[in-house]
């Protein structure tokens, strides 16, 4: 069982930078796949990045490409999603996900658990 904890959601102003971080539980992090996915209001949820799971893999929306990067502490169990030009259509809620198998990186139904949510504001 996988308990996943995202931080770091804020106010910035669009061009700016934030930085999420998702705090996962288990012994066995290191073997799962994570994603970040993002939810506005009255929009689905929808794919915004992930990881395989020895890091080396990244996958990204290309609402995202060039802007955001997805990165993985398997040490001390976290992964992030650097975000930078930062644009008001970013704002959303965020969630990080976790996965336990490789492959179909980009659907929300591949994921087995997921964090509450952090919330990003972009203001223009």
């Amino acid at each position: 069982q996988v308990q996943l904890v995202e931080s770091g959601g804020g106010l910035v102003q669009a061009g700016g930078s934030l930085r999420l971080s998702c705090a996962a539980s288990g012994r066995t992090f290191s073997m799962y796949a994570m994603g970040w996915f993002r939810q506005a209001p009255g929009k689905e949820r929808e794919f915004v990045a992930a990881i395989n799971w020895s890091g080396a893999s990244t996958y990204y929306a290309d609402a995202v490409k060039g802007r955001f990067t997805i990165s993985r502490d398997s040490a001390k169990n976290t992964v992030s999603l650097q975000m930078s030009s930062l644009k008001p259509e970013d704002t959303a809620v965020y969630y990080c996900a976790s996965k336990h198998y490789s492959g179909d990186y980009y659907r929300r139904g591949a994921y087995d658990y997921w964090g509450q949510g952090t919330q990003v504001t972009v203001s223009s």
